[in-house]
């Protein structure tokens, strides 16, 4: 056998292991958000379960790898070359594309995505082999194509996106019409009653969709529930409710816990057993054509790669336990240390929050116009309602009042009864499709589920509809990207290696494996970014002076970040060097998108403080503005200098770029003196560094005056005196920015007052 198809299979092995890691990095929201979101169990708990969940469902998924062998293309029109091929071209194109999404932070469908590269490679092939044979035209190509599983896929995201949407809002308005926000104090047989129609809709889940290949459902038992499905779901409904009554009222259990368990286990073994074959169907078709090829008692006649036709694939397979085994144990250990999968769940749930959050999509024209129908159609809704219809509904819908104790982040996104709705409603949607034959997406299904009931408990406030609207749009647009961009570069990838043969797939491979270190060093990069000590911290405290204790590192830190960003910008311009210049724009953009979140939080702040401390609120307020004002002065520095250098301006004279050292090293020593100040905590360190304010001022005032004089006798250049007068002038205001807040900590400061702080016991109140 040609050592080239021997070298394919292992590469196929490799490739199917990474893809397991991406695709479980993307689809491991489908089961985690909801249980995440709300923070009914610990982490550590929710992974263990998950990764039973998962474990479980790999084994019940042998059945389920015949759609990547014959579901989407006629495996007895292609030779085993061309099968090789098609299997290679889709494993390489679906771990660039899952991996793209993963960086994004996007949850996208790993169902479509396979279907579309089987489809997008088979059909490229398909009309390579039209072409060569006159005897065939393009009416041909639905001899080779299974046209209708494209066109249901394509269905079923349209079907997936409103149905979900749709029917999780209608169910969690009801849920919290009947519970409240408070639904802790309502009589037990509330929870009881609900946790049975929640706890019943899960089972029958996982007995319809989450393990129905497993061996030990044969067809005579899911024959058996599918014929007597109504009395199995009552006897499950009574027995669950019941169960639930003893447990809440002998063992004192929240049950609301109990299901979201239950339902992030059930999610987990449908996401395992049936998009198993997402990453490692392919492969294993792949690994079933080579043994038959090689097989004689299969080819018989010894025929070439090139002329042995695969009817064998066509025929009922089941994967070897130990490949499920191999593929299970992988797809546990990147649940547990995927940093890719924590940032696709973030997306899900910082869109179905609660409160509010940093939004990470910006509004657009649809998002916007959305909404305002929205709005209107509510209004003409509640119009027709009677008052005092009006008032109970609002009176269910009110929040109740917590601690200014708790830290916001601390608060989960949402509360248990919406997460348990989550897991629910996306059990029976899953579960009726798969009894009805439709093909309705696992991804789409979560996600829009969450979106629905997000809607539904007026997550979306004034203050964030145009926003989460948005994301959502964002998501649904990556979706039909995935079927675009899989299809037409699983296509390329076929071509390539259809006439590149054994050259072109070392390339594809070693540019695979290129794209995906670069992507992990960028994302470990971004992370450590986020985690770094120069990131600014939100201030908890209750008091002046915890506040002053407390946001002396922030200072600290900006006057260490904005230090650097000056002299990046003198030694860019020094030098002309456009690559600083850009690198530098960009950290003095992430300092002042710091610096707004933290002005966000002055709301959450302001309701922390103590009654006789309020007037820590103007302190923290002076705070910010002074480092507001610092920011837009560096901000102008870093922006002017790389648009002098962008455009290919004359550079600054050597007299000018002297200046400019001068007042760059003076800027060095304040700014080491105070950051010293601040981060040890010495705030009467602070009265030197203000004794050296006049001299500072007089310095600046010295070049100004300088740079006047050289315009009026030799200066012969606009744009460079420009540049310079913009610098010297917004450096100016960066001192005097500086000087106002440290003359703002070193008047507040008082050693004889103890800071106030937020404590644990307090926490725990």
């Amino acid at each position: 056998m040609d050592s080239l198809y021997t070298f394919m299979i292992i590469a196929l092995a490799v490739l199917a292991i990474a893809d397991l890691v991406v695709g479980v990095s993307n689809d491991a929201v489908n089961f985690l958000n909801s249980a995440i979101g709300s923070k009914a169990v610990s982490f550590k708990t929710l992974m263990i379960v998950a990764s039973i969940g998962v474990a479980f469902g790999a084994l019940s998924s042998s059945g389920m790898m015949e759609i990547a062998r014959k579901g989407i293309f006629v495996p007895g029109q292609f030779v085993f070359d061309e099968i090789m091929i098609i299997f290679m071209a889709v494993m390489i194109t679906d771990i660039l594309l899952l991996d793209f999404f993963n960086t994004l932070g996007l949850p996208t469908s790993t169902t479509v995505s396979i279907v579309f590269e089987l489809l997008g490679a088979s059909v490229c092939v398909a009309i390579i082999k039209i072409t060569a044979d006159k005897s065939l035209t393009l009416l041909d190509l639905g001899n080779f194509i299974n046209n209708e599983k494209a066109i249901e896929i394509i269905l079923g995201i349209l079907l997936s996106v409103v149905v979900a949407f749709s029917v999780g809002a209608v169910i969690q308005y009801v849920a919290r019409i009947l519970l409240s926000f408070n639904f802790a104090k309502k009589p037990k047989y509330y929870g009881a009653i609900f946790s049975g129609f929640a706890v019943t809709s899960i089972m029958y889940f996982i007995l319809i969709k989450g393990i129905k290949n497993a061996s030990f459902m044969n067809d005579t038992i899911v024959s058996l529930i599918n014929n007597n499905t109504g009395a199995v779901l009552f006897i499950g409904f009574v027995l669950f409710t019941l169960i639930s009554l003893l447990l809440i009222q002998f063992f004192k259990v929240n049950i609301y816990k109990i299901i979201i368990v239950i339902g992030t286990f059930a999610l987990a073994v449908a996401f395992a057993g049936n998009d198993l074959v997402n990453f490692i169907g392919p492969t294993t078709g792949a690994y079933q054509a080579y043994l038959d090829f090689g097989n004689p008692e299969i080819n018989t006649l010894g025929l070439s790669a090139t002329e042995f036709t695969m009817e064998s694939l066509g025929k009922k397979i089941f994967t070897p336990t130990y490949i499920l085994l191999i593929a299970g144990l992988v797809m546990v250990l990147t649940l547990w240390f995927s940093s890719k999968a924590k940032a696709v769940v973030k997306t899900s749930v910082d869109l179905s929050r609660q409160d509010n959050v940093k939004e990470r999509f910006e509004p657009n024209f649809l998002s916007r116009n959305i909404v305002r129908m929205t709005i209107a159609a509510s209004e003409s809704v509640n119009s027709l309602l009677p008052e005092s219809a009006k008032n109970k509904i609002e009176k269910q819908f009110k929040k109740p009042a917590l601690s200014a104790a708790i830290k916001k982040e601390d608060l989960p996104a949402f509360d248990m009864v919406r997460a348990a709705v989550n897991l629910m409603v996306a059990s029976v949607l899953i579960s009726m499709a798969t009894s009805l034959k439709l093909p309705l997406s696992t991804t789409y299904v979560t996600f829009m589920v969450a979106m629905g009931t997000s809607l539904a408990d007026r997550a979306w406030g004034s203050e964030s509809a145009v926003y989460r609207v948005a994301g959502v749009l964002n998501v649904i647009g990556g979706w039909f990207l995935t079927a675009l961009s899989a299809f037409v570069a699983a296509a390329i990838m076929a071509v390539i290696l259809y006439y590149g043969r054994g050259y072109a797939l070392v390339a594809l491979i070693a540019f695979a494996v290129f794209v995906l270190i670069r992507n992990y060093l960028s994302h470990r990069k971004q992370s450590k970014i986020q985690k770094a000590e120069d990131s600014l911290q939100k201030a908890e405290s209750s008091s002046i002076q915890g506040v002053i204790v407390e946001s002396a590192s922030n200072i600290a830190t900006v006057i260490k970040r904005g230090n650097r960003i000056y002299t990046n910008a003198v030694n860019g311009l020094a030098t002309h060097n456009l690559k600083s210049l850009k690198k530098n724009k960009s950290q003095v953009e992430n300092l002042t998108n710091e610096i707004d979140e933290l002005k966000d939080h002055i709301f959450y702040f302001i309701k922390n403080l103590d009654e006789p401390s309020v007037s820590a609120s103007n302190f923290y307020l002076n705070v910010l503005r002074h480092l507001q004002d610092m920011a837009q002065s560096l901000t102008y520095i870093s922006n002017a200098s790389y648009k002098h250098v962008n455009n290919n301006h004359k550079k600054l004279k050597f007299s000018q770029i002297k200046e400019l050292k001068e007042i760059d090293e003076v800027f060095e020593k304040l700014f080491a003196n105070t950051k010293e100040a601040f981060s040890s905590g010495s705030f009467n360190k602070i009265g030197a560094v203000l004794a050296k304010k006049d001299k500072m001022f007089n310095l600046l005032t010295d070049k100004i005056q300088k740079q006047v004089e050289r315009t009026r006798t030799e200066e012969s250049s606009p744009k460079n005196t420009t540049l310079y007068f913009g610098i010297l002038l917004e450096t100016k205001d960066l001192l005097t920015a500086t000087m106002s807040l440290l003359e703002e900590y070193y008047n507040a400061h008082d050693d004889s007052v103890a800071p106030a702080k937020i404590t644990k016991k307090d926490e725990e109140e």
